[in-house]
């Protein structure tokens, strides 16, 4: 018999904090949530303040009989679910399941599954905080009345398997405005010069920037010619040389978003992978000797702070790995945003000490390609500012003013272990300038004028979007990569080369919902209903007069939408092919993988194809079939030829419809960090990479 009864969530969680606690305690599983609102109907009594129906979960009975048949042998029973409003929860679900009083010190928190951690937290047990339960009743409550009175309308009047939230409407929202953007936007036309000097025998680059003391605006090629006129002869006078030390500061160390953010840039991670991976290494991961141990810190927050002790340790170890002079010697001020909740501290390894590669053994690929991520942005941030030399030159002739900048690296500092991701790719690169002094002279080589068009705004990535929800105010943490999932399961959005577009299913939708629910998918609205769920928390309000504020104007809009919404007829896009089956025309449906085409005689004719994108390629191998676009299990794209399986020709990279200059074999544009670059698959030719 134990002593004492410790229920987390999850059985790798358990199995850690079970080596910690010794003999006298059992560590068990609940699995998650073991209650929820009932799936097959509403669950809520409006008529009652909103009081929801809890059930227990199907297929939960034989955990709960294990639970309960543990609970009557221990002395005390402790409740240690994840340390936020979910974890919260399900403490207070298993509490009233386990007939364990709310008010005595039954809770355990933790933001690390380390042993001093485990060890600390059951000094200072708590009761249960039911500001937390109320603010994840709250959210939850709040979708149910939003999900289960909307989704069956758009069953309704569009197709089965809809549904509407608010956070995914907003989501969609911002994808589809995006789309209107691009769609919309008109090219302008702009021109830049750059020039090639010389001084001293050594080359450089410079850029046209002023004509007589104004800032030159080329927007056609007259005004270049008209510029470029004035200069007479080659030869430059050095107008101006100003040389200054700039800092760079390292990023922050990782919140949710920025991890979700930067796993994408970095590792190509969706955001639902990322946060799967990063579970993994919270809850603990088997090192050998060292037995499981819990690698990083709670990875839901939304807090940059970094306790004291974690500080201390990644300071002794860049004194060690790098020298003082590499540790930080400010302490920097974390970047706090008016909706920031700052229950848990950042994203961080719960050593410093358990370096990557001395762990490397007992990790997937995927787990340490994150913990490397995580490790390394955690150690940056606790590092000394970069100082760069910079140099900006002006070169003068006529009036006509070109300048040139330079920079180099003084101290890496930071930049020694870690630098940040862009979603624009664009990288700092070292750019030396030959020394000059105002008076002298250089000479220009070649001057070239390029004409360019202003572009679009990009479409959102994962990592794009997740931003712009976090800087709206739009969900929190927790709900990013459930979201991002669901908009893609319900067809609203695909993803086209890592970047949404919105379906026609998910205009329709929004449309309706933009007619008769305007709040719901109003950005200003959905942010301010995440600051009551805040102030929930805190205890500032009560939940039941944010769910009732909410509920009066919704009721209203609902029953006008009952009654007026008009049924919508998706029509089917022809595919431009008749059925090889029965002969009926073949249409483009959307599924929960994207386009593929069906046969338009369904149900009597149930034959499907995916939808075949020839890359305009004969088939170097068999020199009969064509190249086609296919995708692996893991959706991975790859090439391959249409005679399959006559014909095993296989591809990563993509064929073009040039033959090698060379060698006269084929060509493939192969990705490369900068852009794309075309190779031969044969001999050593390549030619230039594009941007």
């Amino acid at each position: 018999m134990s002593d004492y009864l410790v229920i987390v969530e999850s059985p790798a969680k358990a199995k850690t904090i079970e080596r910690y606690l010794g003999k006298k305690y059992k560590v068990k599983a609940s699995m998650g949530h073991v209650r929820d609102l009932p799936k097959s109907q509403m669950g809520i009594d409006i008529e009652h303040e909103y009081e929801p129906k809890y059930i227990t979960i199907r297929g939960k009975g034989p955990v709960l009989k294990e639970l309960k048949s543990a609970a009557k042998k221990a002395k005390k029973i402790y409740l240690a679910a994840d340390p936020d409003r979910e974890g919260e929860a399900i403490a207070w679900h298993l509490a009233h399941t386990l007939d364990i009083d709310i008010t005595s010190d039954c809770r355990v928190v933790f933001n690390e599954i380390t042993k001093d951690a485990i060890k600390d937290s059951f000094k200072h047990p708590r009761a249960i905080n039911m500001d937390l339960v109320d603010a994840q009743q709250a959210r939850r409550i709040l979708d149910r009345l939003v999900g289960y009175n909307i989704s069956p309308l758009l069953w309704k009047k569009v197709k089965k398997g809809l549904s509407a939230g608010r956070v995914q409407s907003v989501a969609v929202r911002l994808i589809i405005e995006r789309e209107k953007e691009i769609n919309e936007f008109e090219p302008e036309e702009y021109w830049t010069v750059n020039a090639s000097f010389q001084k001293d025998k050594e080359q450089f680059e410079a850029s046209l920037i002023e004509y007589n003391g104004k800032k030159v605006e080329l927007s056609k090629e007259e005004d270049v010619k008209a510029v470029l006129t004035n200069i007479t002869g080659n030869e430059f006078k050095i107008t101006a040389v100003a040389k200054k030390e700039r800092k760079r500061n390292p990023a922050l160390p990782f919140t949710t978003s920025s991890l979700q953010q930067e796993a994408a840039r970095k590792l190509n991670f969706r955001a639902k992978k990322t946060m799967m991976i990063a579970q993994q290494l919270y809850e603990g991961i088997d090192l050998g000797k060292e037995g499981t141990i819990g690698l990083i810190t709670y990875m839901r927050t939304d807090s940059t702070r970094i306790s004291e002790t974690a500080q201390s340790e990644a300071r002794d170890y860049i004194f060690k790995a790098f020298g003082e002079e590499y540790a930080s010697q400010e302490k920097r001020k974390e970047k706090k945003k008016s909706n920031t909740q700052d229950a848990h501290e950042a994203i961080r390894p719960t050593s410093t000490l358990r370096k990557p590669s001395d762990i490397k053994e007992y990790l997937s690929r995927d787990q340490y390609r994150l913990y490397k991520l995580i490790w390394e942005r955690f150690l940056a941030s606790q590092m000394a500012s970069a100082v760069m030399d910079t140099m900006a030159v002006d070169l003068m002739n006529s009036g006509v003013v070109f300048r040139a900048n330079g920079s180099k690296v003084k101290f890496p500092g930071f930049m020694k272990v870690y630098v940040e991701g862009s979603d624009d790719q664009v990288e700092e690169k070292e750019n030396m300038l030959p020394d000059m002094q105002e008076g002298e002279t250089a000479y220009s080589k070649d001057i070239e004028s390029k004409q360019h068009y202003t572009q679009p705004p990009p479409r959102y990535t994962e990592a794009r979007l997740v931003k712009t929800l976090e800087e709206l105010g739009i969900g929190r943490p927790s709900t990013y990569a459930p979201t991002l999932d669901t908009i893609q399961k319900r067809g609203y959005v695909a993803l086209e080369n890592k970047r949404f577009i919105p379906t026609e299913l998910g205009e329709i939708v929004l449309e309706l919902i933009l007619e008769f629910f305007p709040e719901i998918i109003d950005v200003e609205f959905t942010a301010k209903m995440e600051t009551s769920l805040d102030n929930i928390e805190d205890g500032q309000v009560q939940w039941v007069k944010v769910i009732d504020d909410f509920y009066k104007g919704f009721e209203g809009n609902l029953k006008k939408a009952e009654a007026e919404m008009k049924e919508v007829e998706i029509k089917d896009e022809p595919a431009g092919e008749d059925c090889e089956v029965c002969g009926s025309e073949m249409v483009y449906k959307m599924g929960r993988y994207g386009k593929f085409m069906a046969c338009s005689n369904f149900p009597e004719c149930r034959n499907t194809k995916p939808i075949i994108k020839h890359v305009g390629v004969e088939c170097p191998k068999c020199k009969e079939g064509n190249i086609v676009e296919r995708k692996s299990k893991k959706k991975r794209t790859f090439y391959g030829c249409d005679r399959f399986p006559g014909c095993d020709f296989v591809s990563w990279d993509k064929p073009i419809a040039r033959k090698c200059p060379k060698c006269e074999h084929l060509l493939v544009e192969k990705k490369q960090k900068n852009g794309m670059q075309v190779v031969c698959t044969n001999c050593d030719y390549k030619e230039e990479t594009q941007g």
